[in-house]
């Protein structure tokens, strides 16, 4: 099996989606993993979008990327997920695998009523769901 790891600032939302799409569509040939550059809290709205989908990830922790920095495990993929207008803060991880840039809107980063923020992070998450469902990685 692959080894693959989402990564963004804080592993609250985006990176955590696509490593459960991943696990979900791709699971049989990646153990998936994700991290973020700044230790972070998972966003409440992301667990509400993620159920709605028949996902739970309330148990899931946002994990800072140095838990896998000496970890010993050799990452095949390094997938990127931070939006075009972050670029520049997006994290860059040590190792010789893969590097992959999928772009989101960060659902942090939403300003809208409760109602409003969940109903932008469930487009958020199809559109996260679609690219990782899509995702084709030739020499996996």
């Amino acid at each position: 099996m692959k080894n693959i790891i989402f990564i963004c600032i804080h592993n609250s939302a985006r990176s955590q989606m696509a490593e459960e799409y991943m696990r979900k569509y791709h699971g049989d040939k990646f153990n998936c993993y994700s991290a973020g550059i700044e230790q972070g809290k998972l966003n409440p709205t992301v667990i509400e979008a993620m159920r709605l989908d028949g996902i739970d990830i309330s148990s899931n922790k946002a994990e800072n990327v140095d838990v896998y920095l000496n970890s010993g495990i050799e990452f095949d993929y390094i997938v990127t997920v931070c939006d075009e207008s972050n670029a520049e803060k997006c994290p860059v991880f040590p190792g010789n695998g893969k590097r992959i840039h999928i772009g989101f809107e960060d659902p942090s980063a939403l300003n809208g009523s409760c109602v409003q923020n969940l109903l932008s992070t469930v487009l958020i998450r199809k559109e996260i769901e679609k690219k990782i469902k899509n995702l084709n990685l030739i020499d996996a």
